[in-house]
């Protein structure tokens, strides 16, 4: 994943944790939507392995996507 995303998911998650879920989709859903195939995997990855990041919530038993 490019550095980019990933700074850019990780501003999101802070967003969403400050109850900012506008100003963190504003930001995140341009990153996500030009992804490609790769980097969108890897994005999906990282979103299932950082959901305590955006909740601020400790879940350790967390049902992956279809």
């Amino acid at each position: 994943m490019r550095p980019s995303t990933l700074r850019t998911l990780n501003r999101a998650a802070e967003l969403t944790r400050q109850n900012r879920l506008t100003e963190a989709m504003l930001i995140a859903e341009p990153v996500i939507l030009t992804a490609d195939e790769y980097e969108g995997e890897e994005i999906r990855r990282w979103l299932l392995d950082h959901v305590a990041d955006f909740t601020g919530e400790n879940h350790q038993n967390v049902k992956e996507l279809p």
